[in-house]
């Protein structure tokens, strides 16, 4: 079983659930967006791993991916028996984007049909092998790459992550509109960035306004799953490719992925019977 669910606002991810004995609890979630986080989609999906999940992340964001070094991965996928491409593999996590069949400083020059080409090789043509949870990190916008995932393949849920201010929050109200249009379920929304404190004085700055994303969850009527702080740590493990749940696992800011992920399962559908190993034997939605 697999569950698709997708994130919005500053990031976006789609989860699915596959077929596993033994499972427990689960984080998830994200997007990058106008003041982009994309450390927090990762975090998550590491935080996964300590409840026990087989857990595949998705880097469908095809103009910037960062899934690459963020999961600190390089390489060519390597081909199945099948002629599918094989995950690359760290921190227990398969991952596939787009960083890992160009070079990481070529821009790709792709007009609307090639994107959409190239999300449908990603998401038709890897083999994941039996996951509980396949994390599609999405790229800002609502448009092709939004539309070919969401219509591609069953998502079981989005997450809107957002900052606090103003004009990233015009951005995560649209992305959770367009779930709701193409009957996506939207299971609630992150606050990312959400204070800082100074590590001398312990003085708390709420840099980019503060609990924006819960006026947006109340206007939307939708739950706030948690919040995630603008930390140096979170930083630093997200350049160096050390994720912060797994290089400072008692840290606060680790924990606060952890409880994000567990609200994130506590809100999706109970799984389906079976799930394909293969993205290429779903049906269209």
């Amino acid at each position: 079983m697999v569950f698709p669910v997708v994130m919005y606002g500053c990031e976006s991810w789609i989860v699915k659930k596959a077929e596993r004995r033994k499972i427990d609890a689960f984080e998830l979630w994200c997007w990058r967006r106008l003041l982009r986080v994309p450390w927090t989609a990762r975090r998550s999906n590491q935080s996964i791993l300590k409840e026990s999940k087989a857990v595949g992340l998705l880097d469908v964001d095809v103009y910037g991916p960062s899934i690459p070094k963020m999961m600190n991965l390089k390489g060519n996928p390597e081909l199945s028996q099948s002629n599918l491409m094989r995950p690359l593999l760290n921190y227990g996590i398969a991952c596939m984007s787009m960083g890992f069949l160009v070079e990481e400083t070529t821009p790709l020059v792709w007009r609307g049909l090639m994107v959409m080409s190239a999300i449908e090789k990603l998401l038709r043509q890897v083999d994941w092998g039996q996951l509980d949870y396949l994390v599609v990190d999405m790229p800002p916008g609502t448009g092709d790459v939004q539309l070919s995932v969401s219509q591609n393949i069953p998502i079981s849920g989005a997450v809107i992550v957002s900052t606090p201010q103003d004009i990233a929050l015009m951005d995560a109200h649209k992305g959770a509109e367009m779930f709701r249009k193409v009957h996506v379920p939207v299971l609630g929304l992150v606050q990312n960035m959400s204070v800082f404190q100074c590590p001398k004085c312990k003085h708390k700055t709420h840099i980019f306004g503060a609990d924006g994303a819960r006026r947006l969850a109340r206007t939307l009527d939708l739950d706030i799953l948690g919040d995630i702080p603008l930390h140096l740590n979170i930083r630093e493990a997200s350049d160096t490719g050390q994720p912060i749940v797994f290089s400072q696992p008692e840290s606060d800011e680790a924990k606060a992925y952890l409880r994000i992920a567990t609200e994130v399962v506590r809100r999706l559908p109970p799984p389906p019977e079976s799930f394909p190993t293969c993205l290429g034997n779903l049906p269209g939605r």
